[in-house]
Parts: structure tokens; C-alpha cells; sequence
């Protein structure tokens, strides 16, 4: 025990003490943060410029209602000028495009017939935008063919909410549903990008120290299980470390951003959206700040603190067992990737598991059996748990996790144990076969 925790500890201060582990911890909130509001002050410099768009309706079905100027989008009627001599104007002035709505016999004909000229591809957002004003006035205007008064039609409309309760009482709704979505993405997101990071950082230190054989004389007094594992342990404990710090850093860096150059984190999300989407959004967010506060106080934080640390800790160690082993085979990293795809698969399988399914059902058969799997739990039952598990269920992933984590660094030791005084030879999956099944 007392080898093992002098091996924890000289993995975890040699990771520490490396200058590229200090520099990123401190730089990288700086990086992220940065990255953030410079997007920020790209996008709002690109929604400040005004877009001029000409429009030509021969149908005369469309007129300034219809295309009413916005805060970025400015529209002129070049009707009287015909599509040709505006096509001309526009492509030699300063203008964003000209919309052409032809005279037809039908508005079926008119819906397909409309066309937009531009000198480059125009956004999506502007055509998209248009197309809802075009769709809007069409559809009003079939309404009234029919002899359907529209202010009935409009005060028909009335959007219905149906209220959530579980058989125990409990409240639900679609925010709180997308809370968990977004909590259960986050964590296995977070957890991915841990166990890609740390886990080759594992294999690389094993590599460096192969090749310096450094390792020769380590193993000469430690049992490969228990170096191993200190490998593991010591850099799983600098990772922690390191994004302990990066969150308590990203908060502070964005609160100090905020309130000295009065960015709202809101208004960051909301310059991806075009105005009649962030219209809409502050109508339906009026007055919903207590209930947003409320729903993220009714999801289980700390069942959900505790379980994300054991998933994290655990998935992580169990495949830096396998990255370990991998690094233990080879002599230089560009051998390892031959073996990276079968480690990675499960990984990047939960992934979309967990996107695919459990957003959609998390308590259908492929998210349960998924979450129970223990190349996929640490994913898929992360992102599940925000939802609501069982504790029997919590258990059986957890118990599954532990014992086949055991047992994939016991097959690991058995590699590590034979190809970490292999040299000069590109391994094999044969040779890792024969490695696992050597007793000597």
C-alpha cells in the first residue's frame, strides 16, 4: 500500500509540476473566455450592419405590410423598375439582394415561383425570414379566398400546457425536462473530453518513461498492478485538480467580464438568434425567472454531485487502464493507433447513445441496458440520473463498473507486465493475446 501511494504521489506532483500542466490551467479559462466574447462582439458587428433588400412584386399581392424594415434588414420596392433593370441596380450598388415575386394564375404557382438574386450566397436567417413573411401573407390570402375571416382565425389561436405530475405527486414540465437534457449532455460531455485528455496523458507517460527505461528499474520493485494503478490514480487526481480550477476560474473570469464591460451572458445567446426568435423568446421567458430557479432547485444536486464524481472517476480509470496497456505495448505513440479505435469506440458509442435515445427516453430499453453496460455507463447513466433512477438500477451499473474495471487492469497489468520490457517490435493483437495468457 505504502509503494502504491509513493507512486500516486510522484505521478501526481510530476504532472503538477510540468510546465505545459501550469500554464494550461491558468491560460485555458483565459482561452475560453476570450473565444466567448470575441464571438459575441463578432456576431453583434455583423448584426449592426444594415442589410438593404429590394423587392419586385409584379402580383401586387405584396407591399410594405408585407416587408416591413427591421432593425438590421431595411427594404426598398423596385416594382415600378421591373426585375431586369433591378437586377442591374443591385448588382452594381451597395444592396444585400432583390426579391422577385412573378404574376401568376394561382398562389400555389406563386409559392414556387418566388426568387431571390444576390452577388454572394445569402444567410439562412435572411432567406428563412423571408420565407415566413411570403408563407404568411399566401396563406392569408388562400384563408380569404375561402371566405374565412382572418380576425376569427386569430382569435381562435390559444396554445394549450399540460401540466406533468409523477403517481408520487411530484411536478414536472418541459423546463424542468430541459434542464436535465442539459445537465445530462453537459456531464457526459465533460466526462468524454476527461477521459480522452487524461487517459493518452496516461499512455504517454507510460511511453516516455519505456523509452528512457526508467522503467526498468520501477518495475524491478513494484508489481505492475500496483504501478498501474498509481499511474492512474496520480494523473486521475491532477486532472480533478486542474478542472477545479478551471471552473472556479470561469466563473470569476465571467463575472468580472460582465460587470466591467456590462456583456449579459443572456444577450450573448441571444446574438444567435435573428429578432423575431429573440422576440419571441423574451415573451415566452416574461416572468418565468422564479420557475427557472425553482426547477433547477428540484433536480437532485447532490445525488447527482456525488454519482457524476463516482461515474467520472470511474470511467476515466477504466479506460487509462486500457490506454496504459496500449502505451505499455509500443515503443513511440505513432504505433498506438492501431489499437485507439477498438479503446475508443465504446467511448464515442455512449456518446451517441446518450444523444440519441436517452434525450428522447431515458427510461427506454437501449438507454437501460446502455447505462448498465460499463464501457457506456459512465455516459449514458450520467446523462439518465437527472431524470430520475432507481437506486437498484444506480447500484448495478456502479457494482458492474467496479468489477470490470478490476478486472480490465488486472488484463492490463498482464500486457504491462510483458510488452513495458518489449523492445524494437511492433506488437500485435496476437502478441497482446499471448501477453494476457503469459503466467512466467
Amino acid at each position: 500500500m505504502k509503494k502504491l501511494q509513493l507512486i500516486i504521489q510522484r505521478e501526481f506532483i510530476a504532472k503538477v509540476r510540468n510546465k505545459s500542466f501550469i500554464v494550461m490551467t491558468f491560460l485555458s479559462p483565459l482561452i475560453m473566455v476570450g473565444m466567448g466574447f470575441l464571438v459575441f462582439f463578432l456576431m453583434k458587428k455583423n448584426d449592426e450592419k444594415v442589410k438593404q433588400i429590394v423587392f419586385v412584386d409584379e402580383s401586387g399581392l405584396f407591399a410594405q405590410d408585407v416587408f416591413k424594415d427591421t432593425k438590421t434588414v431595411k427594404f426598398q420596392d423596385f416594382t415600378k423598375m421591373g426585375i431586369d433593370d433591378s437586377k442591374e441596380k443591385v448588382k452594381e450598388g451597395d444592396y444585400y439582394g432583390v426579391v422577385h415575386i412573378p404574376k401568376v394564375d394561382s398562389l400555389e404557382l406563386l409559392a414556387k415561383n418566388i426568387t431571390f438574386y444576390s452577388k454572394e450566397s445569402p444567410s439562412l436567417n435572411v432567406i428563412g425570414s423571408l420565407e415566413d413573411k411570403i408563407d404568411k401573407k399566401i396563406r392569408n390570402e388562400k384563408l380569404e379566398s375561402f371566405g374565412i375571416d382572418l380576425n376569427k382565425i386569430k382569435a381562435s389561436r390559444i396554445s394549450s400546457e399540460i401540466k406533468m405530475y409523477n403517481f408520487s405527486g411530484e411536478k414536472s414540465s418541459k423546463l424542468i425536462n430541459g434542464l436535465k437534457i442539459g445537465v445530462g449532455a453537459i456531464a457526459g460531455y465533460l466526462l468524454m473530453m476527461f477521459v480522452m485528455i487524461y487517459g493518452t496523458s496516461v499512455m504517454r507517460s507510460v511511453i516516455e518513461e519505456k523509452t528512457s527505461r526508467i522503467i526498468e528499474v520501477i518495475v524491478s520493485s513494484v508489481k505492475p498492478f500496483q504501478l498501474m494503478m498509481g499511474k492512474i490514480i496520480g494523473n486521475a487526481s491532477a486532472g480533478l485538480l486542474q478542472f477545479v480550477i478551471w471552473g472556479i476560474l470561469l466563473l470569476v473570469i465571467s463575472v468580472v467580464a460582465s460587470t466591467v464591460f456590462g456583456i449579459d451572458m443572456t444577450e450573448m445567446q441571444a446574438a444567435k438568434l435573428n429578432p423575431e426568435q429573440v422576440a419571441d423568446m423574451q415573451q415566452m421567458a416574461g416572468g418565468k425567472e422564479q420557475e427557472i430557479f425553482k426547477a433547477i432547485f428540484e433536480l437532485p444536486l447532490v445525488k447527482m454531485f456525488f454519482l457524476f464524481i463516482f461515474y467520472f472517476l470511474g470511467g476515466y480509470m477504466l479506460y487509462s487502464s486500457l490506454f496504459a496497456a496500449v502505451g505499455a505495448a509500443v515503443d513511440n505513440e505513432t504505433d498506438t493507433q492501431q489499437f485507439m479505435m477498438p479503446i475508443m469506440l465504446p467511448l464515442i458509442l455512449g456518446v451517441y447513445v446518450g444523444f440519441a435515445t436517452v434525450i428522447n427516453d431515458p427510461h427506454g430499453p437501449i438507454s437501460v441496458i446502455f447505462s448498465y453496460v460499463p464501457f457506456t455507463s459512465p455516459i449514458v447513466m450520467l446523462m439518465r440520473i437527472p431524470f430520475g433512477v432507481s437506486w437498484w438500477e444506480i447500484l448495478i451499473s456502479m457494482v458492474l463498473l467496479i468489477v470490470t474495471f478490476v478486472f480490465m487492469v488486472w488484463i492490463a497489468s498482464k500486457i504491462y507486465r510483458v510488452g513495458i520490457l518489449m523492445y524494437g517490435k511492433k506488437p500485435t493483437y496476437k502478441d497482446l493475446w499471448k501477453w494476457m495468457r503469459y503466467s512466467g
